[in-house]
């Protein structure tokens, strides 16, 4: 079955950085396309990054502040959270598309991830 958990987030100041983890169980993380989206109140579901696990390609909304990666042997991708903004205040959720690869640069919807993890929050003030 599989499983996703998200943790990292937490309260940072503008300028601030957090790491996000996204720790998989229940297939094989080499081969799947996973992503971080965020959802803010109010506010649609929002695609932030991607990552095709077999290839460590990686399509990223805003990569000047965001940078997606993985540590396959531990089944975890991580989300890098650079000079955050009050903007930046969310739940960041994880998902995963299974025995697939990510072949665009975005932005993908949420209709493309079947599984999902609960979420982490972030919060970010001025």
């Amino acid at each position: 079955q599989v499983h996703l958990v998200e943790s990292g987030g937490g309260s940072v100041q503008t300028g601030g950085s957090l790491r996000l983890s996204c720790a998989a169980s229940g297939y094989t993380l080499s081969t799947s396309c996973m992503g971080w989206f965020r959802e803010a109140p109010g506010k649609e579901r929002e695609w932030v990054a991607t990552i095709s696990t077999a290839y460590g390609r990686t399509y990223v909304a805003d990569s000047g502040r965001f940078t997606i990666s993985q540590d396959v042997p531990k089944n975890t991708i991580y989300l890098q959270l650079n000079s955050l903004k009050p903007e930046d205040t969310a739940m960041y959720y994880c998902a995963a598309r299974i025995e697939s690869t990510c072949t665009f640069e975005g932005p993908y919807t949420s209709r493309m991830f079947p599984y999902w993890g609960q979420g982490t929050q972030v919060t970010v003030s001025s």
